[in-house]
Order: C-alpha cells, then sequence, then structure tokens
C-alpha cells in the first residue's frame, strides 16, 4: 500500500469496526491493510487484510488515484474478479466488473489498440458497465484512460499507468463526472494462481457461514492451460451406443471457448458466457437451472445488444453440464455455433447427438466451475 492513505467516509468515520491489526485464520497469519469504506453495505463495518509478511497482487495496492472516499469491500472483491479474468490472456484484455459479475470482458484482435478493446468491453453491456470497475494486464495508456474518464467508473486497476494516462485520470475540470474514480496499480498478474496445481496451500477461500463456522476450500482454478487442452464431447448409452461431437469449429472459435471458459470461472453459478471474436455478448448469472442461464444470456444479448452484433457463429461455456438437451437448443437457435460444458450428465450421449443434430461442436471440460461467491 502507498503512504496515501484510503480515505474514509464520515459515516465509516462514525462507525469504524472494532478490527484488530492482525488475525490467524486457517493457519495463516494476517495483518490488517486499512480499515474500509464499508462492507457490502453501508450499515457494514469492514477492514482490508493480508497474509503477513507477503507481497500480494491485490493486498499491495498501490493507490494512484483516490476518489472522495476509500474503498469498499465491493470494490475489492470485484478488483479481485476482474483480475482473476484478467490473469489468463497472453494478450492485452479488460474485464469490467459489476457487483462481483462480469458485464464485458473483451480480449485484443492483432494489435488493436487498448481504447479499442476497452470500449468493447464496455459496450458489451454499457447499462451494466456504468458504474463498474475496470480492469486490465497491461499498462493503460492516455488515449484509454480519457476514454474511461467519458463515462462513471467506480475504480480502475491494472499493473502499470502511463504519466500521460495519470494526467487524464486527474484532469478533473475536464471530466467532472468521473473526478472520483479512483485509479489502482495492481502487483504481478503472474503470481496469481490460474490452473490446477499453482498453487502451495496459501491461497485458499474462507467461507463464513451464518453462526460463525467456516468452510476452508482450495481455490477455483483450471485444467484448461490452452486450446490444444480442448477435448471433443465423448459419450455412451444403451440407446445410441458410442458418439462424439463431429461439427468443425474454426481457430477462432476455439480460441473464443477458451476465453468462455475462463470468463465464466468468475460468474456466479449458475453461469453461461457468450462469446464471439474474443468479446462477451452476453453472460447469463445466478439462475438456480441451467437451460434458465441460457435463456437469460440470450435474452440479454437481444435486449440490450442486438443490431450491433450477432450471435451466428459464436461460442458458449456453461460451468455445469447439461442435464437435457434443451440448453443446447436454446443456445443453437440464437446462433451458438460451439460449447464447452463439463459431462457428468446421464444424458451426456442425448446431447451429443442433438447437438450433432444442430450443426453445434461440444467440447468436455475436465471440470465444473460452479462459483458461489
Amino acid at each position: 500500500m502507498s503512504d496515501k492513505s484510503l480515505g474514509r467516509s464520515s459515516y465509516l468515520t462514525r462507525h469504524v469496526g472494532d478490527y484488530p491489526d492482525s488475525i490467524e485464520m486457517a493457519g495463516v497469519a494476517f495483518e490488517k491493510v486499512d480499515d474500509l469504506r464499508y462492507g457490502t453495505n453501508p450499515h457494514q463495518t469492514a477492514a482490508w487484510f493480508k497474509p503477513a509478511d507477503t507481497t500480494c497482487t491485490i493486498g499491495d495496492l498501490d493507490v494512484v488515484k483516490d476518489g472522495k472516499s476509500g474503498l469498499s469491500q465491493t470494490n475489492l472483491e470485484d478488483i479481485s474478479y476482474a483480475l482473476n479474468i484478467c490473469k489468463f490472456f497472453p494478450r492485452p484484455v479488460c474485464a469490467c466488473m459489476k457487483h462481483v459479475n462480469p458485464c464485458g470482458v473483451a480480449a485484443a484482435l492483432g494489435d488493436e489498440p487498448l481504447r479499442s478493446v476497452y470500449i468493447r468491453a464496455r459496450d458489451c453491456d454499457p447499462r451494466a458497465a456504468f458504474g463498474s470497475v475496470i480492469g486490465f494486464n497491461v499498462e493503460v495508456d492516455a488515449d484509454t484512460a480519457g476514454e474511461i474518464m467519458s463515462t462513471f467508473a467506480e475504480c480502475v486497476v491494472a499493473p502499470a499507468f502511463t504519466d500521460d494516462a495519470v494526467a487524464v485520470f486527474n484532469d478533473f475540470e475536464k471530466y467532472k463526472l468521473n473526478k472520483h474514480v479512483r485509479i489502482l496499480k495492481c502487483g504481478n498478474l503472474a503470481d496469481l494462481p490460474r490452473y490446477v496445481g499453482d498453487y502451495s496451500g496459501g491461497a485458499r477461500t474462507i467461507k463464513v457461514l451464518a453462526d460463525g463456522s467456516l468452510v476452508i476450500a482450495d481455490p477455483l482454478l483450471t485444467n484448461l492451460r490452452s486450446v490444444d487442452d480442448l477435448g471433443r464431447a465423448t459419450a455412451t448409452s444403451k440407446a445410441t451406443g458410442d458418439v462424439e461431437s463431429v461439427v468443425d469449429v474454426s481457430g477462432q472459435q476455439l480460441e473464443d471457448l477458451l476465453a468462455a471458459w475462463y470468463v465464466n470461472l468468475n460468474v456466479r453459478s449458475n453461469g453461461v458466457v457468450i462469446v464471439k471474436n474474443g468479446e462477451t455478448l452476453a453472460v447469463g448469472t445466478g439462475e438456480q437451472d441451467r437451460v434458465g442461464a441460457v435463456e437469460q444470456a440470450v435474452w440479454k444479448f437481444k435486449e440490450k445488444y442486438e443490431g450491433k452484433h450477432t450471435v451466428e457463429s459464436a461460442v458458449m461455456a456453461s460451468d455445469g453440464f447439461f442435464p437435457f438437451p434443451d440448453a443446447v437448443e436454446v443456445g443453437a437457435e440464437a446462433g451458438v455455433r460451439a460449447i464447452i460444458a463439463p459431462a457428468g450428465s446421464l444424458k451426456d450421449a442425448a446431447v451429443i447427438v442433438r447437438a450433432n443434430e444442430l450443426d453445434v461442436a461440444l467440447f468436455h471440460a475436465p471440470e465444473r466451475i460452479f462459483s458461489h461467491h
């Protein structure tokens, strides 16, 4: 943390919780970074801790520019999930997070300028992106900063900012609407675990239940490291015998399948992500049934995005298996032509047969990726 302390609202000044300077949890010692503006809601106090004597990608955020008050718990959670998406991409990427779900993600195509990448991420769902947390995996330049300042954002987090970009973020006269945006420099994204086997046990998640009891778990990581790990769906049943997905896909669709999977790791389950040409077209999240998540994503695209792009030839990721072919049918009707999802349904073979009939390529992921954050 930089010497510039995180400012606190007058509300929090009157209601700071009684949080110690250090704690131990799950065998790990933590030190307090700061008291937060508030927790999830303004009437909840909160404090921010990091593993003691450890340099952290997020726990050691450098405050390049503060707003009228400091960070809230939700700000930090959105920062974490945005960077948790950005960490997977070797090319420039932008993730816009809102209420701990991505409203838009875009990765660079070729030598595309970062400003254009940001616009595509924002405009995946511009209504939801208003007041979002914006994450990058590369240095932010002045052109991108100017575009960010043209609308309202809560926070911008990246590994670096050019001096010209910082000057733009501090141009209060020109950008009155967004003068309180918080600009935060994170640590090395390569230090964040990505794949199964990457962590040493120190990055476990801790969920506190309503009575104060804890669930300690391994972090949600994936076995999919590249498009070479994408496997065609196969299954067998008495009714169908051995079946396999046989529909051809393009190289871009394979890249999009992997991108959709990485985004879906950070979507509240049941989660469905539709991607085309390196950007999310729609995110279905928080549904209690699988086909409902697909229907939500398709509806969001039609209501918010249709006319700018088409779903035709897009790909889709599902964080859980398909109990029936209906979710594939909904996606196919919208224009989805390739899908990745884990296996595990009693109807896997029937789903593959139906996907082949609908000219949809189906890939089986090696794990389920429910996220109940």
